[in-house]
């Protein structure tokens, strides 16, 4: 999508401060963070959002859950981590590109919300 913020992250087109990299994914550090550790997992294919998710998308999904451990484990998030999906309006999703915010470095809260 031409007009996608984190397509362009993707593309280059805008600086991130990348953790890891692959043909199918990028993580980057949260420009807002929300905890000592946030990191944003971003699949390289434009999907708007968990309701966009289509079966031919099945695979890259679970890539990227299958992922947040190396993720958490490169950035020594040992004692835990959280991930949250934020999908649509009600949901504070503001970006709309599929993303995984991988949060951690100190006891998260709860409730959430």
């Amino acid at each position: 999508m031409s007009d996608c913020i984190f397509c362009k992250i993707v593309d280059g087109d805008i600086p991130s401060d990348k953790v890891y990299e692959d043909d199918r994914i990028l993580c980057f550090r949260d420009l807002d963070p929300q905890a000592p550790v946030h990191v944003l997992m971003i699949p390289k294919k434009h999907i708007s959002s968990c309701d966009d998710i289509s079966d031919d998308d099945a695979e890259l999904a679970g890539y990227m859950l299958s992922m947040v451990k190396k993720i958490a484990a490169d950035l020594d998030l040992e004692k835990g981590y959280r991930v949250v999906v934020n999908n649509g309006e009600y949901g504070q999703q503001t970006v709309p590109h599929l993303h995984l915010h991988i949060l951690g470095g100190r006891k998260m809260t709860w409730p959430p919300g």
